[in-house]
């Protein structure tokens, strides 16, 4: 899979709960577990070119959330700031919401 993977996981952990528990299985053992896709596929019993397929969808729908939602690059937008910021306590507060 040609993705960042930083990216991905991170698009992860804003909109995992926006995803049903078999999607969240099939990210977390490849990108959490290092579970190859042979090794998915066999644990759901499907084939690999499935799991790939999956998995591609599961991640597709991530970065269809950031597109609509952009909570990622907002987040990103408000460190660029707090980095601005030079009051330590304010920033430590608006870090805490993040």
């Amino acid at each position: 899979m040609n993705i960042d993977r930083e990216y991905i996981v991170v698009l992860y952990e804003i909109y995992k709960n926006l995803l049903n528990e078999r999607e969240k299985n099939y990210f977390e053992y490849y990108f959490y577990e290092d579970y190859s896709l042979n090794e998915i596929a066999e644990l759901y019993k499907v084939s690999k070119a499935y799991s790939s397929k999956y998995l591609n969808k599961v991640i597709s729908k991530l970065m269809k959330y950031e597109k609509l939602l952009n909570i990622n690059e907002k987040n990103n937008n408000i460190r660029e700031l707090l980095n601005k910021i030079r009051n330590e306590e304010i920033k430590n507060k608006i870090e805490e919401l993040l």
